[in-house]
């Protein structure tokens, strides 16, 4: 049996008095708009995204434990957690000037791995989620 997994959506968490500010995050700077927003109990679930992109944005009560913003991208790496979710973009170079254009600073790139083949750069979303920007194919699994 195999599974036929598709990949569906990534969720992020965000205090409540963050929220409003990650979703005009994602629409100012990626374009993501609302597609559907409810609550349940105490939190607030809201679902942005682009035709085929999806993010989950979860508001839950006052973020009691935000997680500290990585210093460099290397440092990154020394913490057991989701990483970074990677948007792939149909030319990494303009995406680049068009994030500058509208304030995003990469937080590291553009670099190129050559084993993997991949081009890609590096952002941070308000509350510092760590987003790759690539151009490259997914690599054959």
């Amino acid at each position: 049996m195999t599974f036929g997994f598709q990949f569906d959506h990534v969720g992020i968490t965000t205090s409540a008095a963050h929220l409003d500010q990650t979703i005009a995050w994602y629409r100012d700077h990626l374009d993501f708009l609302v597609i559907q927003q409810f609550e349940v109990g105490e939190s607030v679930f809201t679902f942005i995204g682009t035709d085929n992109t999806k993010i989950e944005i979860i508001s839950a009560g006052a973020a009691a434990n935000p997680a500290p913003a990585a210093e460099s991208l290397p440092a990154s790496h020394d913490v057991e957690r989701l990483h970074h979710i990677c948007l792939r973009v149909p030319d990494l170079d303009a995406a680049i000037a068009e994030l500058d254009r509208r304030g995003v600073a990469l937080f590291a790139g553009p670099m190129t791995v050559e084993k993997s083949g991949q081009r890609f750069a590096f952002i941070r979303d308000n509350v510092g989620t760590i987003i790759e920007i690539t151009d490259a194919v997914p690599m054959a699994g």
